[in-house]
């Protein structure tokens, strides 16, 4: 009985020790948000997440471009873009009938707004 409480207990620390969480809030480059460029970072999150419907290729669903600079910055000034991918209320929640985007992107997205969204 002894030998089989052994296995269960040595099974469970097994188990729960061995998991892999892919959220991005667990990665390294979230601590440096400070300088967030467009180019890296976040042209890449909203190609990932977003010019699946807001691209040519997506069919510019609801009539909005994500997938250049110019038409991003055209959400940026008018508030749209943060309040959707931060799901606020009064806002059209984005992704649309997904979850928010992980907490690390939308931290760089906010950063890279906060220092005036500049084109690098």
């Amino acid at each position: 009985m002894k030998y089989l409480l052994s296995i269960a207990i040595l099974a469970l620390v097994v188990a729960t020790g061995c998991t892999y969480d892919v959220d991005e809030d667990l990665s390294p480059n979230c601590s440096d948000i400070e300088n967030v460029s467009y180019s890296a970072e976040v042209a890449l999150i909203l190609s990932a997440n977003c010019n699946s419907c807001h691209s040519p290729a997506g069919g510019n669903l609801g009539g909005i471009r994500l997938d250049n600079y110019d038409a991003v910055k055209i959400w940026v000034n008018n508030g749209r873009l943060l309040g959707a991918i931060k799901h606020q209320a009064g806002f059209s929640a984005m992704p649309k009938n997904a979850a928010k985007l992980p907490a690390c992107s939308i931290s760089k997205i906010a950063a890279w707004i906060n220092n005036g969204a500049p084109n690098n």
